[in-house]
């Protein structure tokens, strides 16, 4: 069994910065790819960005382009996601997620990983 371990949330004003890290608990864990998916309180849970794990392309939402980047330690089974410019509608329950295999486009669904950190929150305030 894996765990995902997640850090990093907080609070923020707009236009400031946070980082948020996760880290699989066991390094053998061979991933082909991670990902970052937020849920903001009475909407569905979206994709914010992904990485494969071998050849390190990256994949992000249309609304973090340019000021979100994903990045891997693969050493250390982890992953970053650094968030810069946050607006107010960012503001949501942040998860990464893992999988051995993710086919074809399924990095940007939830139904691509089954393994899900806890979640942490990000709020930005206006």
């Amino acid at each position: 069994q894996v765990q995902l371990v997640e850090s990093g949330g907080g609070l923020v004003q707009a236009g400031g910065s946070l980082r948020l890290s996760c880290a699989a608990s066991r390094r053998t864990f061979v991933i082909d790819a991670m990902g970052w998916f937020r849920q903001a309180p009475g909407k569905e849970r979206e994709f914010v960005a992904a990485i494969k794990w071998n050849s390190g392309n990256t994949y992000y939402a249309d609304s973090v382009k340019g000021r979100f980047t994903i990045s891997r330690d693969n050493a250390e089974n982890t992953v970053y996601l650094q968030m810069n410019s946050l607006k107010p509608e960012d503001t949501a329950l942040y998860f990464c997620a893992a999988d051995t295999t993710v086919f074809g486009n399924s990095y940007q669904r939830p139904s691509g990983y089954h393994y899900w950190g806890q979640g942490t929150q990000v709020t930005v305030s206006s």
